[in-house]
């Protein structure tokens, strides 16, 4: 059926002009037209002001975004990390204008091409006559429509292209890995680096496409190109539109198949009950099924083509429906026909061979190729002498836990309101008199929070209460007899065991927001350090760092007033030519800016390196692209206990199934410089990220020996192994499949909770039973995974000691040691071991009650119960738990105070005040330890018992006893005389007395204090 000529006419109306008057309609006299008086529009003022607002607003906003970003930049050149910045900003930027312009031009060509070849006169059909008033009203703002759609189409388009900068990085600067997945043959390199990009392309085209069809669409229905209802004998859409939608539609359908092509390789990251890869119905099933799809929709694409001759659209749509049933059939039905029909009764055997591959290729992602897998017939007795040939690592063992002792060292070595530790503490390790001790070590940071509130103003805490005051180190196998850790390096200025450093902490991870520091040579210092000794007034300070940005000039403190939207930074007499702004302080934050392809460790810590104060953070390369390897959440695979109560930050979230601790980078506490090392050089996501910011990342080599020495086996990385392994122990597929001896972590015994999280890892120096002597070591157990059994089950221990002095990374570091108990004995875990000390009734030398009345007795008012880390040793031919247990009284000022030290071997337990002691307890006097070497609690002059046996102490506590009877009794005369004054006496009394009880009792624990029928019947623990 031929049809007539529809060229239309440029900007041809679609009908006779309208009558009637207008701009040169005559006047009532005559005298020819004449232009019409403008009227007075009432509210004209108003409608001025709406649009003067709004270009304010714009103005604004525009002058705030020009301002940060200059802030930006000199932030990023303080640093010497500009590049990282133009890097980033000019990829996303080159993504935006790429993404939107295509997109815009695209769209805009779908429109105009539909308006151009409109039809020269509507169809004269109801349905068009319907539409008059639609182009009657799109008519005059025609051209604004056609730009604007496009312009803000475009701009969406382009900031979801710009937030894909680093899959296009990855891309442009992808490795090969150098091995090849099981199923394709291909490299791992094009899943990690190529598949997300072509899957972008996809998403990209079939966005736009799907813009441009909606477009057209719309266009030609309302112009009357396209229509739904024709007159009888008339084709549906004119020939100009046939062409178009057939186009767009062919080349939606090209763009589909592509994707069905790349889903091919996507299934290599399925997720199924068992595994992450492909199963036997993937393989045998849905992998042909998406070559089908890719031929089906190629072949609907030439039908639509076609339809530009053959003037039809019945073959092209029928294709389409018969896709979408292929897609139905072929993606659901028939893999589900294949999964139950075929697979179920014979799933063992048919998915054996891709456990396997899960296996092998979840270890390689993961890092546990190496991994020392030892079977350990652990040992239940205590034998006298048992630990005679572990004598060298029991000395070793850390009975100060970090994440207890904080409060204490607030207490004794905090100095003032103003400075503050974190609320858990660092382990790491420092040669002492020539031997290596394991170190609980903090940094004094400032604290805005403990100023005075009258003392709170702008000039305070942007000015003087500038930074933190030194580090405070204590031995992690020490304790003093009163329960306090000893510490080598202390006080304010610092002194101790760590030589000459820089004690200032201007960078930290509870710095203020911004500081402004430095002043000209000469001035009055005004950055408080700290107070002075002996006599009032405080000592002061003038930053002569290189660190933050110079803020020599009115309009960096202009940009700087605005981006913190205080205008005291550009009034302020106290900035002048030397002032320095001190910003993005955070250690973590810092090297998240300048490496923002890094995932990091939750968990950074400080080191004195080089007479320096350093922040060291472990970084990750992450991927959730590697073939048939188990995927992981991150944040569920690294929380425990630790990370909950003590405010640790997580590694994020997300969900991968590659790690790599390819980065080790460290933060000045004093000046901020940051520097990124190698560590895993081999690593290909490192050496892609290395490539497209060039510089940013310092050889292995570099990396000095002092330095050296304070690198360890990162946390977080450890728990998302630990995590794996609890499931890929098993490296028997029939096994795997079985699911029998799968493991879980175990719980924190400690949290007093139902639901318990994980237990954290935890640093100790242990010798496992292939070492000779004990290293610096990551730890962990594992308890069977489900059911009611908490018996040990498998113990994980990770060589962390990364290198010494000499600047050699140690061969040995990284080294992953599995023991795993055999399945015929029972060993105690964490929990049972918990729940005997709750409930045993073993009795110490050094305490007159059973260690279940003292932690009760403890428990009543007046002080709290604290349960220390619970670590595990493999010594003696078998497990030796040690808990430290810490007692802390009521009150705003009280601290934990370590008492007790609680041990296990086997279904044996004992407990004493110290750990020799405990030990001898446990195995029958003769521990094999030398007395006073199993963690020597501070110096032996000042090892003099504080038990009940000690007269003084006994004649203490019976005065305290007699005095809160005494002050009890005259409350609660008083009380019934309803005389307050002298019930708020004895009520003084009574607390001081307590708290002498509290002093002078052999576990530093309460007592119970009398009620109105058991006045006699008082005792203390």
């Amino acid at each position: 059926m031929s049809e007539p000529d529809q060229r239309p006419q440029p900007d041809e109306p679609h009908g006779p002009p309208q009558s009637g008057g207008g701009a040169h309609s005559a006047s009532p006299g005559g005298g020819g037209p004449r232009r019409p008086s403008r009227p007075t529009r009432p509210g004209g003022g108003r409608n001025r002001f709406i649009p003067t607002l709004i270009i304010l607003f714009v103005v604004v906003g525009v002058i705030g975004y020009l301002a940060t970003l200059w802030t930006e930049f000199l932030w990023y050149d303080s640093v010497g990390y500009r590049g990282v910045l133009t890097t980033r900003l000019l990829t996303q930027v080159g993504l935006f204008v790429v993404a939107a312009l295509v997109t815009g031009l695209v769209v805009w060509a779908s429109l105009w091409l539909a308006w151009r070849h409109r039809p020269i006169y509507a169809p004269s059909t109801p349905e068009q006559a319907a539409l008059d008033r639609y182009r009657a009203a799109l008519d005059p703002m025609r051209k604004l429509v056609f730009v604007g759609i496009p312009l803000v189409l475009g701009a969406f388009a382009g900031t979801a292209a710009a937030a894909q900068w680093q899959t296009v990085l990855l891309f442009l600067n992808r490795q090969p890995f150098n091995q090849t997945d099981p199923h394709f043959g291909m490299d791992i390199g094009f899943f990690v680096f190529s598949l997300p990009f072509w899957q972008m392309l996809v998403s990209f085209a079939t966005l736009i496409l799907g813009l441009s069809l909606i477009g057209a669409l719309l266009t030609h229905y309302i112009y009357g190109g396209l229509q739904l209802q024709a007159a009888q004998g008339t084709s549906r859409t004119s020939t100009p539109a046939r062409i178009q939608l057939a186009l767009t539609l062919a080349l939606l359908l090209v763009v589909r198949a592509a994707g069905y092509w790349i889903e091919r390789y996507t299934l290599s990251m399925t997720q199924h009950g068992r595994i992450t890869g492909m199963a036997y119905t993937d393989v045998h099933a849905l992998l042909p099924t998406r070559g089908i799809l890719a031929v089906a929709a190629l072949l609907c694409a030439i039908f639509f083509i076609a339809t530009i001759w053959t003037k039809a659209w019945r073959i092209p749509l029928v294709g389409l429906v018969g896709l979408l049933v292929v897609a139905l059939v072929l993606g659901g039905a028939y893999p589900a026909l294949v999964q139950s029909l075929k697979v179920r009764p014979s799933e063992e055997q048919l998915e054996t061979p891709y456990i396997q591959r899960a296996i092998e290729s979840t270890h390689e992602a993961y890092g546990l190729t190496e991994i020392d897998k030892i079977d350990y017939d652990a040992e239940t007795e205590a034998e006298p002498g048992q630990l005679r040939s572990d004598a060298a690592t029991i000395p070793g063992i850390r009975i100060v836990d970090p994440s207890v002792v904080s409060p204490t060292f607030r207490q004794l070595q905090g100095v003032r309101n103003y400075y503050q530790f974190s609320d858990a503490l660092d382990v790491d390790r420092y040669e002492i008199d020539g031997e290596m001790v394991d170190t609980v070590i903090a940094v004094r940071e400032l604290n805005l929070d403990g100023i005075a509130a009258a003392q709170r103003n702008w000039v305070n805490e942007h000015t003087v209460y500038t930074h933190g005051f030194g580090v405070v180190a204590a031995y992690g196998n020490r304790r003093s007899p009163e329960g306090e850790p000893v510490f080598f390096e202390r006080n304010i200025p610092p002194t101790g065991e760590l030589g000459e450093y820089e004690p200032r902490i201007y960078f930290g991870e509870s710095s203020p927001l911004y500081s402004i520091v430095g002043a000209p040579e000469g001035a009055e210092p005004r950055e408080l350090d700290y107070p002075a000794r002996g006599e009032t007034g405080e000592i002061r300070n003038t930053y002569q760092g290189d660190g933050g940005v110079a803020m020599g000039d009115y309009l960096r403190r202009a940009a700087y007033a605005i981006k913190y939207r205080q205008i005291e930074i550009l009034l302020s007499d106290l900035i002048n030519s030397e002032s320095r702004m001190l910003d993005h302080r955070e250690p973590r934050e810092r090297v998240e800016r300048v490496a923002p392809w890094l995932r990091l460790d939750g968990n950074p810590y400080p080191a004195v390196v080089d007479g320096r104060v350093l922040w060291i953070i472990d970084g990750y390369t992450v991927t959730s692209r590697y073939p048939y390897s188990q995927m992981e959440e991150l944040g569920e695979a690294t929380a425990d206990s630790l990370q909950a109560a003590a405010n640790v930050r997580s590694i994020g979230q997300g969900q991968v199934n590659y790690i790599r601790n390819s980065v080790k980078a460290t933060v000045d506490a004093f000046d901020g410089s940051i520097e990124l090392y190698a560590w895993d050089e081999e690593d290909p996501l490192l050496k892609a990220w290395s490539q497209a910011f060039d510089n940013t990342v310092r050889p292995l080599a570099d990396i000095d020996g002092e330095l050296m020495s304070h690198l360890r086996y990162p946390e977080d990385l450890f728990k998302i192994q630990r995590q794996v392994l609890s499931r890929y122990h098993v490296t028997d597929a029939g096994a795997f499949f079985g699911g029998q001896d799968f493991w879980a972590v175990s719980e924190d015994p400690s949290v007093e909770s139902q639901n318990k999280p994980d237990i954290p890892p935890y640093y100790l120096s242990i010798a496992m039973p292939e070492q000779d002597e004990p290293t610096f070591s990551l730890t962990t157990t594992y308890i069977p995974q489900g059911g009611a059994r908490q018996n040990l089950t498998g113990y994980l221990a990770a060589d962390a000691d990364a290198g010494n002095e000499t600047g050699e990374r140690r061969e040995g570091y990284g080294q992953l040691r599995l023991l795993v108990l055999p399945r015929d004995t029972s060993v105690r875990g964490p929990g049972q071991f918990q729940n005997d000390i709750n409930s045993s009734n073993e009795t110490s030398e050094a305490f007159t009650q059973t260690l279940s009345q003292f932690l009760n007795l403890n428990r009543q008012q007046g002080s709290q119960v604290k349960i220390g880390n619970l670590l595990t040793l493999p010594v003696g031919g078998g497990l030796l738990y040690v808990e430290p247990v810490y007692v802390q009284a009521e009150g705003g000022t009280s601290y934990p105070l370590q008492r007790l030290v609680v041990v296990a071997f086997g279904n044996e337990l004992a407990w004493s005040d110290t750990l020799d002691g405990a030990l001898d307890e446990l195995f029958g006097g003769d521990s094999g330890v030398t007395a006073g070497d199993a963690g020597t609690e501070g110096d032996p002059a000042d090892q003099e018992p504080t038990g009940p046996s000690d007269p003084e102490s006994e004649g203490d506590l019976a005065a305290a006893i007699a005095d809160i009877e005494q002050a009890y009794a005259d409350g609660q005369e008083a009380l019934a005389a309803g005389d307050w004054d002298a019930y708020g006496q004895a009520q003084q009394a009574l607390q001081d007395a307590i708290e002498r009880a509290v002093a002078a009792s052999p576990g530093g624990g309460s007592v119970s204090i009398p009620g109105p029928d058991d006045a006699e019947q008082t005792e203390a623990p």
